[in-house]
């Protein structure tokens, strides 16, 4: 999931760093570009992420971001 997690996203945005820890908390990912990914990965998978996951410790890294798409295609 991770690695095509971050071809997916890579793909979308070349400019950010998927690789860094703390995307949002160091600004290397802003609002604007989390309310994209967030998008990107609604579509990509069918799926919603609820407005209470919408929380910077679920898009801080790939890995977090990975985890939260993985709970949220299991209770789909």
């Amino acid at each position: 999931m991770r690695e095509e997690l971050f071809n997916l996203l890579k793909e979308e945005y070349p400019d950010v760093d998927f690789q860094a820890e703390n995307l949002v908390d160091d600004g290397i990912m802003d609002s604007i570009t989390m309310v994209g990914v967030i998008g990107t990965i609604s579509m990509e998978y069918g799926i919603q992420i609820p407005y209470e996951e919408i929380v910077a410790e679920n898009f801080n890294s790939l890995d977090a971001m990975a985890a939260l798409v993985e709970s949220l295609r299991k209770t789909k």
